[in-house]
C-alpha cells in the first residue's frame, strides 16, 4: 500500500494552517479549563482584546456574540471591520464533553469539523481566556489564544495577568498582540451597511 498519497493529501490540507500560524513541536498542551463552567452565564457579547495572530482574523473591532440555543449548543456570530466594511460570520458551538463543559467546539461551516474553543478562565462579567489548538500528526501543533472582555478595553494589569495564566499552562503567548480597535470606524461601517440595506 502506498502511504505517500494519503500523507501528501493531509499535508496539502494542513499547509494553509501552517503558513498562517507559527507551528510548535510536539502535541497540543493540555491546559486546565474553567472549573464548574456555566455556559449560560458566558453567553452575550465579548470583545477581542488581545490574540495570537490568526490568518482568518484580518480586520479590526472584532467581537463575538454567543446565544444559547439548547442546554448544550450555542449560536455564534462573529464580526469585524475589514477595509471599511462590516463583515459577519455565523457558526454553531457545542459542548463536546458534558463532564467538561468549558471545552467547546465551534464550526463556521457544515462541511468543517468543530474546532476546539476552550474557556481556560472567566469571571463571566469582565474577562475570559480562550484557547484553541490543533495537532498535526502529533508531530507539531498550531494554536490560537484570545483575551476577551465584556468592554472594549481591559486594564493593563488584567491583560498581563491573563498572559501569565497562558504561560503557566505551557502556552507560548510571546507573539500575542493587542487587537486593533477603533470605535468610530466600527460605527461608520455599521452606518454604511444600514444605508445600503435601506
Amino acid at each position: 500500500m502506498d502511504l505517500s498519497l494519503p500523507f501528501a493529501l493531509v499535508f496539502a490540507l494542513i499547509l494553509p494552517i501552517i503558513r498562517a500560524q507559527v507551528p510548535h513541536w510536539g502535541p497540543c498542551p493540555e491546559p486546565a479549563v474553567q472549573p464548574a463552567f456555566n455556559l449560560k452565564q458566558f453567553m452575550g457579547r465579548w470583545f477581542e482584546i488581545a490574540k495570537l495572530p490568526a490568518q482568518f482574523e484580518r480586520g479590526r473591532c472584532i467581537e463575538t456574540n454567543f446565544t444559547l440555543t439548547t442546554s448544550n449548543s450555542i449560536r455564534v456570530v462573529s464580526s469585524e471591520i475589514l477595509k471599511g466594511e462590516l463583515k459577519k460570520i455565523e457558526g454553531i458551538g457545542v459542548v463536546e464533553d458534558i463532564k467538561n463543559p468549558a471545552k467547546l467546539g465551534i464550526s463556521y461551516s457544515y462541511v468543517l469539523p468543530y474546532s476546539p474553543y476552550w474557556i481556560l478562565s472567566t469571571d463571566y462579567v469582565n474577562s475570559a481566556l480562550v484557547y484553541s489548538c490543533t495537532d498535526i500528526l502529533r508531530l507539531f501543533h498550531v494554536d490560537f489564544a484570545w483575551i476577551l472582555g465584556r468592554t472594549r478595553t481591559l486594564p493593563e494589569s488584567t491583560i498581563e495577568k491573563a498572559k501569565e495564566s497562558f504561560a503557566n499552562n505551557n502556552i507560548d503567548v510571546s507573539r500575542m498582540i493587542p487587537s486593533s480597535r477603533t470605535r468610530s470606524e466600527r460605527y461608520r461601517a455599521v452606518f454604511r451597511t444600514k444605508i445600503r440595506k435601506g
